[in-house]
């Protein structure tokens, strides 16, 4: 079992993953890090959970559950900022970040959306049960047929 933990940041190993999301050509862990450090997301609203995987103690993964800042449809919740390092990829530790993201968002949301940053990440998401979605919002969703209305 891959253990996945709620994190807060900065944390060790954070920097890394940052500088190989930048080589990568991923820039969202900027504004990961950018939101965090002015306040303006920490994942503290109801529902919301910023997590991560540490290998030894250092920051491999990382990946957040907000509130869907791209839909006005109520009880949406939104992945977000999901990024493995590369020499953790193929090993679980994806899968087992997302499932802990949609675990906590049956908690709180109808559904979940998100955006697949590539293909690979696509077909992740399409083998855990998101289904692709024509949005300009988001790629993919996952509904929540148990969900009890909480509102």
């Amino acid at each position: 079992m891959i253990p996945i933990q709620q994190i807060k940041l900065p944390t060790t190993g954070l920097e890394e993953l940052h500088a190989e999301a930048k080589r990568d050509g991923y820039d969202f862990i900027d504004t990961l890090v950018d939101e965090w450090a002015s306040g303006v997301n920490r994942f503290e609203a109801p529902g919301e959970v910023l997590c991560g995987h540490l290998d030894h103690g250092q920051l491999v993964a990382v990946g957040g559950l907000t509130i869907d800042p791209f839909t006005s449809e109520p009880g949406t919740g939104r992945i977000r900022r999901v990024y493995v390092r590369s020499a953790w990829r193929n090993q679980g530790v994806g899968r087992a970040l997302v499932s802990t993201l949609v675990q906590e968002a049956r908690k709180s949301f109808r559904c979940v959306r998100l955006r697949a940053e590539n293909a690979g990440a696509a077909r992740l998401y399409e083998r855990m049960g998101f289904t692709p979605i024509d949005d300009p919002g988001a790629t993919h969703a996952l509904f929540f047929e148990d969900h009890e209305d909480r509102a």
